[in-house]
Order: structure tokens, then sequence, then C-alpha cells
């Protein structure tokens, strides 16, 4: 997106957020059949860090009083962002050990073409190591958000039915409080995908419908783009698609080593060719542990440039406010 209209006018930064949400909806439809899946999750962060910056710039072409209060609302948003992202970044550090432990198995495959009864027994092991390691991150996400999270509120604000509250600050009120809905939106996914899908979250509890001001396109557009992620959402726990591909893809590795051992399949074999679909399997699996670990390294990536970008903008304003 071209954001140069976005750093002029209040109703430019408007235009931006629906244009950004608006393409992230499209980018969703085209790739739902992986539902949260890391380049979607990627994109989602790109595009809040997308606002947060035009957001800044906005507020250095808006001129405000010095010393008001709109200095402390953009300061609180973005703590809750500096906050959020932290919690993501704890969250999404625990893959590492899991996908480790996966890439431990396709290495004691790939190292032994000769299928034996103990390596067989070893790969369990290790399978059974691996889940371990996805359910220990789950139940720790879990603590992350019970602790760190649910307080925050991430939902809609309440509608605002009086026009001249967000013409504040020459219209700076009113752009923080879309700033606000839209980032709460999109941490929310990020959560989700990334961290842990709670049942108190807006998602499971439909909390975004009816919230609309002045008709807002962008509005309309975010509460398009929730109504759409919502539908997807079933249950709770880490939704990154990758993740839940890679869990399966064990399962279904000792399924098959399991059903060998019951039926005395206790001999020597080739398993790349005599174990029907194996190779496959084995490959998805490597594919599934290289895009989570490959995803998860470059949204951590993001998140340290990100937080740049936040105590870069909170300067910036503080700088612009001391040398009026």
């Amino acid at each position: 997106m071209d954001p140069s209209s976005t750093t002029n006018s209040v109703n430019g930064f408007y235009s931006y957020l629906t244009r950004g949400i608006d393409d992230l909806e499209r980018f969703y439809l085209s790739s739902s059949n992986n539902f949260m899946s890391i380049q979607f999750l990627q994109r989602v962060l790109s595009l809040l860090r997308s606002f947060h910056s035009q957001l800044t710039i906005l507020v250095q072409k808006l001129h405000l009083p010095v010393g008001d209060k709109w200095l402390d609302e953009y300061m609180d948003e973005s703590s809750k962002l500096w906050e959020v992202c932290h919690v993501i970044k704890s969250g999404i550090s625990g893959m590492d050990n899991f996908y480790s432990a996966g890439f431990n198995i396709i290495s004691s495959l790939d190292n032994h073409p000769l299928l034996t009864p103990q390596l067989s027994r070893q790969i369990i092991r290790g399978i059974s190591g691996c889940r371990r390691e996805a359910v220990g991150i789950e139940e720790e996400n879990r603590g992350l958000i019970e602790a760190r999270i649910q307080h925050l509120s991430l939902r809609f604000d309440e509608k605002v039915s009086i026009e001249s509250k967000l013409n504040g600050f020459n219209g700076f009120r009113g752009v923080l409080y879309a700033m606000r809905n839209v980032s709460s939106l999109l941490l929310t996914i990020l959560l989700c995908g990334l961290v842990y899908c709670w049942p108190e979250s807006s998602f499971l509890r439909g909390g975004y419908e009816g919230r609309l001001f002045f008709g807002s396109a962008f509005m309309i557009s975010t509460a398009s783009l929730q109504e759409r992620v919502a539908a997807e959402v079933n249950g709770v726990g880490v939704l990154l698609y990758e993740f839940r591909r890679s869990k399966m893809g064990i399962e279904e590795l000792r399924s098959e080593l399991e059903r060998r051992c019951l039926q005395g399949g206790g001999g020597v074999v080739e398993w790349e060719s005599e174990v029907i679909g194996m190779r496959e399997r084995v490959e998805n699996l490597k594919g599934c542990f290289g895009v989570l670990r490959s995803g998860t390294e470059n949204i951590v990536a993001q998140l340290d440039d990100f937080f740049d970008e936040i105590v870069e903008g909170r300067k910036k304003l503080l700088d612009i406010c001391s040398h009026r």
C-alpha cells in the first residue's frame, strides 16, 4: 500500500486503515484452506507495524497542543502494543524446542534407511518427547494469557455516540479510537494464532458486532474481517496452522510405527521403499517443521524491529512536545 496519503490528514489515515484491512481480508480468503497460517500472521504483524508507523507520522502533521491529554492517550496505546507484543514473543519462544524435537525425529529416519525394531522404538520415544513439548507450549502460553493479557481487555470499545468526543484534538481522538479497535483485532489474531486462543477472547465472545460509529468504512471492514476469522475458530489452544499440522504429522507417523509393531513387523525393512506412504509422511513433516521454524524466526525478527519503532515513535513525539 502507498502510505503517502495517510500522512496528511485524519481522513487519509482512516482510508489507509480501510485499505489495509480489506487487503488483509482478501489475502485471508485466498488462503482460507490454511487457517491461521504463518504467512497470514506475518501479514497481520506487518500491517500492525505499518498502522503504528503512519499514526506517528500523522501526529506530527496535526500540530497538537503541547502537554495535552492526547500525548497520554498515545503513550497508553503504544504501551499496550509493547506489552502484548512481548507476550507474543514469549509465547512463540517455546516453538524452538518443539520443532527441534521434530527435526531430530526426521534426522533419525534420514540417517537410517533400514527400519529396525530398535529404531522404531527410538522414534516412538522421540515422538512422545515432541508431543510433550507441544503440550508444554500450550500450558505455558495459557498461563501467559491469564497472567498478562486478559486484564488488558483486547476488544472493541463501547460505541461512541457523541461525535464531538471523536473530533477532539483536531480529530486525533477519533484516530486513536480507530487505531485502538483495529489494533485490538490484529493483536487478538496474533495471540490466538501464535500464543493461545482463550475462551474469553473477543473471537469466542463475539464482541465486535454493532460497534460502528458514523458508518465508518474502516469499522465495517474491521468487523467483516473479525467475523470471517471468528467463523473459523474452533476451540482453544495455539491455532497456528503449521503447528497443528506438525502435531498431526507426528501422530500419523506414530500410528504407522505402532501399527507395524502390533502386526509383528519385527524385521528390518527399507522404510522408504517398503513402507507405503512413509517417505511422503516424512517429507510433509519436514516441510511443516521447516516452515514453522523459518516463520517463527521471521516473526521474532519483525517483533524486535517493532519494539525499536515503538520506542522511536514515543521518543519522537516527546521531542516534538519539548521543543515547541
